[in-house]
């Protein structure tokens, strides 16, 4: 578990982590690492595993997505599901009209084995149409399923984040630093989850050590500008510095083993809005260095 990795606050890394960090995170923003992904949902809906109403049992697979998909775009709020003769048989009536959903489930049969060590058995993909609790009458719906869990917490992380005695809100679908209240909003920690490339916990730590950086830079702290240099971008070059100080952090408390593509995929993104200045990379890094070390100042002896 990640909570028992060791950790001491008090060592310095053997080698130049910020360097290292920076120079593989500008190798893969060359290299082309595609488009950012959202570690977390935007919708209203809590995620829910998905249920057969007749049988009770969660959906798996290739399904689970597909039925969250499905649910997303049509805006179901039930996380229950079954086909049409399923409903029946619950005393259910799909409404006229309705279009289902389609799910892939396994059929077993048997034929003459090849060899010694082969069975007989086979299985063979079949698709089955399915529809939403809230596209039948007559199915009261029971008591909402769990939640994703919450994030397995990382000791070591919390207690740095918590030493800054920033101001830090759960709720809603966005994540944002509030100057006017001076505060961190992240989304509900049941709403991350992950991407290809990084875990639940990789997702909801790294997004709140770059909403953390970008209340370091609040005018009663470091107060940071940028100079004439960005202009019209020096949002963008906020969002350099807080991606970057994301990255440095997450390696520094162990969230990450390594240099996560994610960061490069964000990091590249705003540099596209900033074609003039393909190295602002390079200035937006020595922004990184004041704000990490501000943040680390906090952090008790």
């Amino acid at each position: 578990m990640k909570t028992k990795r060791k950790y001491n606050a008090n060592s310095k890394p053997r080698r130049d982590i910020y360097a290292d960090i920076t120079n593989e995170l500008i190798a893969a923003i060359e290299a082309n690492p595609g488009e950012p992904q959202m570690p977390w949902r935007r919708s209203g809906k809590p995620l829910w595993m998905p249920l057969n109403a007749l049988s009770n049992n969660p959906y798996n697979g290739i399904n689970v997505v597909s039925l969250w998909v499905a649910a997303e775009v049509n805006e179901y709020k039930a996380p229950i599901w079954a086909t049409y003769k399923q409903w029946a048989e619950l005393d259910a009536q799909v409404r006229k009209g309705e279009k289902s959903s389609m799910i892939i489930f396994y059929k077993e049969y048997e034929t003459d084995p090849v060899d010694d060590d082969d069975n007989g058995k086979r299985r063979v993909a079949r698709a089955s149409r399915v529809f939403n609790a809230d596209q039948v009458n007559g199915f009261e719906l029971p008591e909402p399923s769990p939640e994703l869990p919450p994030i397995e917490r990382i000791e070591h992380a919390d207690q740095f984040i918590a030493a800054t005695k920033a101001k830090i809100e759960h709720g809603g679908e966005r994540a944002y630093f509030r100057p006017s209240t001076d505060h961190i909003q992240m989304p509900d920690e049941s709403r991350f989850t992950g991407t290809d490339t990084m875990t639940r916990e990789e997702g909801y730590y790294a997004t709140l050590l770059h909403e953390l950086t970008h209340w370091s830079g609040a005018k009663s702290r470091l107060d940071r500008q940028f100079g004439k240099r960005f202009g019209d971008n020096t949002y963008a070059a906020e969002e350099l510095v807080a991606e970057i100080a994301s990255a440095f952090l997450s390696s520094e408390l162990q969230i990450t083993q390594d240099t996560r593509p994610d960061h490069a995929k964000y990091l590249a993104h705003w540099l596209k809005l900033m074609k003039d200045d393909n190295r602002a990379i390079f200035t937006a890094a020595a922004k990184v260095n004041e704000a990490v070390t501000y943040l680390k100042k906090l952090q008790p002896v």
